[in-house]
């Protein structure tokens, strides 16, 4: 679950870092670890006392090795953002523990800071009250925040002593399984002026005092299997840090067995590997998030940390998106799935007056079907800026079953209607308040019903066009919009397909009934449920791809035809009364019982027409590239010229007609 989300955000750069060791011994004999990227895990053969069946296969599945590993987490700066920073750490508190690593590590700036020491003891209350929610022990490292002090009365070391009184010590070490893990403080104040301020290079030089500790500590840890720092400054990076780095660089070198190095500060992600030492630094949990690019690393992230005795394993997962499976009932998915598809509901239509001028205000209702809370914001917008709202957008939380309601004033000055006109729409952003976490709704544009009837004129179409589909896009005619009555009926269109899929409908309605045009593989298929069973007519030949061509099907109450370019290819005798059904006809793909889109056509549609009656007799004829409504006759005509917002110009008289599914656009030939 974690490595899709990763993966989805762009952030598998972190996650497949791994270091291993190596036979490059240094000066102190021990081995040198040097960061890797895709080794697969060690395995061992099956085993009896390991393995069991009862079937009998000549594959061998390996088996893991039984040796113990571990997890850590990585805290970024929660501060230098908003105040609600503090529930995006409570997030990551809520994510963490759903993983239950063996420890969480932070590497500083905990507080806002910058204060005196009321305010400060307030913050540092709060943060360790969301901590204290772990189900692990957490490492505090301090930083600028932590320790700067702004007000009157100002100690000589500002906020040194209320850190190590509420926080702990500004550095320190301790051993976990094999492992050690070092904390240092890189906010000490100069040792001359006695000044704190990160951005002077000449205060980066670690103390003497500190640096003494470190080495000893080294020493000490020299056994260990892997060992880590933390502190607040990436030093390493130099600019306005300086060089100090580097003696301390060679002291970590040295020991042999330091494997990586985490910081913070800087609120975005780097890595900076550096003589088999992985040194990190991390994003925010909380802290001021500028999401210059959240996928490459500006974002509310934590890193988790996998130990094993030859490697390590990287991984950033953003906040708020580890997902706990046990809240995940059949019943919440199927509340969410639901609410999902829940629509909202209009007091009336939008319709024009006679100058094309529209004010109207228009209630907007929306349920909450869950037993849940609901969050949501409902934006009115328009692609045509001619189009004016009040208000903007409005906001609501919504209880287990309860109704929201909010109106909209919408307004459209006098004027043409041309290429460029476009409807009202609604969009809607939700979310499903769990227990654990917020379950985000896709997003939803709904149209404001409109009395397309109203519209005393077709828009003036600025040049030809036709209908660009994706493979993943159609359009859908409702069962209303396309009502075809029993008897003679022919259905056309030109299409030019960019490529074919092993099903691919054209345009249709079936689902064990009604009619529709099949191009799987490129052959035009042309289908009607008669009676118990389908009449379908084939051609013997694929249309090519990347070329325009005609197909039609006719059924003239006696058989059922297929022309293909104006050439009758196929025919079969075929009488009684369509099986009717109350689904969409598609453009662009067949239709499921559900309603959707299925099978797509990946290429161009044009001049699609339903006509009551036999259009096409005889063995040939000569297709109309532009085709036009037959009077009494015409159920539904596009050329797809013009389009009304989300919705086609039917040319058969019904104007704006059919709703988007996916992205399909008018473009040029």
């Amino acid at each position: 679950m974690v490595g899709g989300l990763l993966a989805a955000l762009g952030l598998g750069f972190a996650a497949s870092a791994q270091t291993v060791t190596t036979n490059v011994v240094d000066n102190i004999g021990h081995d040198r670890h040097r960061h890797h990227y895709g080794s697969k895990l060690p395995t061992e053969p099956a085993s009896p006392s390991r393995f069991v069946t009862s079937r009998s296969s000549n594959v061998m599945l390996p088996l893991p090795q039984e040796k113990d590993a571990f997890t850590f987490a990585v805290f970024g700066d929660r501060t230098g953002g908003p105040v609600e920073g503090v529930s995006v750490l409570a997030d990551a508190v809520r994510d963490v523990n759903l993983i239950e690593p063996d420890l969480v590590m932070t590497v500083g700036d905990l507080v806002n800071g910058y204060n005196a020491r009321a305010a400060w003891l307030e913050q540092a209350t709060e943060f360790k009250s969301i901590m204290e929610e772990l189900r692990c022990p957490w490492f505090p490292v301090a930083g600028n925040h932590d320790v700067y002090w702004r007000g009157p009365d100002r100690p000589a070391d500002e906020h040194d002593g209320n850190y190590e009184m509420h926080f702990g010590p500004l550095w320190y070490a301790f051993s976990h399984k094999r492992c050690w893990f070092i904390v240092l403080y890189s906010d000490e104040s100069h040792p001359v002026t006695g000044e704190k301020n990160f951005s002077k290079p000449e205060n980066h030089v670690m103390s003497e005092a500190q640096f003494g500790w470190l080495k000893e500590t080294l020493v000490k840890a020299r056994g260990a299997e892997h060992v880590f720092v933390f502190l607040h400054h990436p030093r390493w990076t130099g600019g306005s840090y300086g060089d100090s780095w580097d003696r301390v660089h060679r002291e970590l070198v040295a020991a042999g067995n330091v494997t990586a190095v985490f910081a913070g500060h800087i609120h975005r992600m780097r890595y900076d590997p550096k003589d088999g030492i992985e040194y990190v630094t991390l994003a925010t949990v909380g802290g001021g998030q500028s999401e210059t690019v959240p996928s490459a690393g500006w974002a509310h992230e934590f890193h988790l940390v996998t130990v094993r005795k030859d490697r390590i394993a990287l991984s950033a997962i953003p906040v708020g998106e580890v997902m706990d499976v046990r809240e995940i009932t059949g019943d919440f998915a199927a509340q969410c799935a639901a609410q999902a598809q829940s629509r909202f509901a209009f007091d009336g239509t939008i319709a024009f007056g006679s100058d094309g001028a529209v004010k109207r205000k228009v209630q907007v209702s929306y349920t909450n079907l869950t037993t849940h809370p609901v969050e949501l914001t409902v934006t009115p917008d328009s692609d045509d800026a001619r189009w004016l709202f009040g208000p903007d957008h409005d906001h609501g939380r919504l209880a287990p079953g309860e109704v929201w309601s909010g109106a909209f004033e919408v307004v459209r000055p006098s004027g043409a209607f041309d290429a460029g006109l476009r409807m009202p729409v609604v969009m809607l952003e939700a979310h499903v308040v769990g227990g654990g976490r917020r379950y985000v709704l896709p997003e939803r544009t709904i149209e404001f019903p409109v009395d397309y009837q109203t519209i005393p004129m077709p828009p003036v179409p600025a040049r030809e066009q036709v209908l660009a589909l994706d493979g993943k896009s159609a359009v859908l005619l409702d069962p209303a919009e396309v009502a075809l009555p029993q008897g003679a009926f022919t259905l056309e269109t030109w299409f030019r397909a960019d490529e074919y899929g092993d099903r691919t409908g054209l345009v249709g309605k079936m689902e064990m009934s009604e009619y529709g045009i099949f191009v799987t593989g490129g052959v035009p298929q042309f289908s009607v449920f008669l009676g118990d069973a389908y009449v379908v007519v084939k051609s013997d030949k694929p249309v090519p791809v990347g070329r325009w061509s005609h197909v039609a099907g006719v059924f003239d109450g006696e058989e059922v035809r297929l022309y293909v370019d104006g050439e009758q290819v196929g025919r079969k005798p075929g009488t009684g009364s369509r099986k009717l059904n109350k689904l969409p006809l598609v453009l662009g793909a067949d239709v499921t019982s559900a309603g959707d889109a299925t099978s797509h056509f990946r290429g161009q549609l044009d001049a699609t027409r339903l006509t009551r009656g036999a259009v096409y007799t005889g063995e040939r004829f000569s297709p109309a590239r532009r085709l036009t409504a037959v009077p009494g006759a015409t159920v539904f005509l596009s050329n797809y010229d013009a389009t009304l917002g989300r919705k086609l110009w039917d040319e058969a008289g019904r104007r704006g007609v059919g709703r988007y599914a996916g992205k399909p656009i008018l473009v040029m030939p």
